[in-house]
């Protein structure tokens, strides 16, 4: 499967299980470990391992096998690894508190913000 068809598939099970304040951010150049993130917001920790493990399901139903997954037991913060996406799915604190949106748009060689994707 191509990036960009993965990175629909991801786009419509969070959309499907109505996940929150969706965000993609495009970090080729600036990480080796994968070409885009995604981040979601859970309106509670259910909700948050639910939009996890639809993202999961959708991608085995596709044929794919997941590189991994972390923090499916406690449900503040799950992180889904697709190799080319991974999946942040968050509670609002946890989102607020790390704030990934601002440290992977941030371009430290010119000290400004990168553009929004």
């Amino acid at each position: 499967m191509q990036t960009e068809q993965l990175r629909e598939l991801v786009h419509a099970a969070l959309e499907d299980i109505k996940a929150r304040d969706i965000t993609e951010i495009d970090v080729r150049g600036k990480s080796s470990v994968t070409d885009y993130m995604v981040i979601a917001s859970g309106t509670s920790k259910r909700h948050v391992m639910s939009v996890a493990q639809e993202v999961l399901d959708k991608v085995k139903e596709a044929g794919l096998q997941p590189v991994g997954t972390e923090g499916q037991a406690v449900g503040d913060w799950i992180l889904v690894d697709l190799g080319d996406v991974v999946v942040h799915v968050m509670m609002p604190d946890a989102r607020s508190f790390y704030d990934l949106e601002r440290l992977w748009r941030f371009d430290a060689e010119d000290g400004v913000e990168s553009e929004q994707k």
